[in-house]
């Protein structure tokens, strides 16, 4: 498993590696003891989600202010732009995203922990996202931002549909009117 830090250290990029053939493949999605030494502490996950979208659609930016949430998160069939925003007002990187495709032939993974929010958009025709989380879903405590807040400005690749997006999505509150980590 390879692992790259990104431009804000805490986001992981995690590489498995694949074995392939004339066959198909095999890799080693999850491995607690080697994700544990990734991250540098032991990371309980307690819910595994599936979500299948169409191309265009954009989930995010979301995040539960209680009971928040690691993710480790990948695509299985598709493509995304998978994107972690710092909302952490301590931190010396607030404010700030990254993001990385995840696909079903490259592999990636990207850990996202708590004190961020996170979204995607869907490149390919569909795409199926997997996600590990280190607490369960509370919808009294999820908040979402805004995907096109001009403080945080994702630059979110350009496609050549519109952009599908859920109400609460639409209607998510600009970063400096969220409630954040401290």
């Amino acid at each position: 498993m390879k692992v790259t830090p990104t431009a804000i250290p805490e986001v992981l990029v995690i590489e498995p590696k694949v074995f392939g053939d004339e066959r198909g493949f095999f890799y080693e999605s999850f491995n607690q003891k080697a994700f544990d030494e990734a991250v540098g502490q032991h990371v309980e996950f307690v819910q595994d989600n599936h979500s299948r979208s169409a191309k265009g659609v954009l989930r995010g930016l979301h995040y539960q202010i209680q009971q928040a949430q690691g993710k480790l998160v990948r695509c299985v069939r598709g493509a995304v732009f998978d994107v972690a925003v710092d909302i952490r007002k301590s931190s010396p990187t607030f404010g700030n995203w990254v993001g990385e495709e995840l696909s079903e032939t490259n592999h990636k993974q990207m850990w996202v922990p708590v004190g961020f929010a996170h979204g995607f958009l869907v490149l390919s025709d569909s795409a199926e996202f997997l996600y590990k989380t280190t607490d369960f879903y509370a919808p009294l405590f999820e908040r979402a931002i805004r995907w096109d807040d001009d403080r945080i400005d994702v630059q979110w690749p350009q496609l050549d549909v519109e952009l599908k997006l859920s109400a609460k999505d639409m209607d998510a509150a600009q970063l400096d009117a969220a409630p954040i980590f401290d």
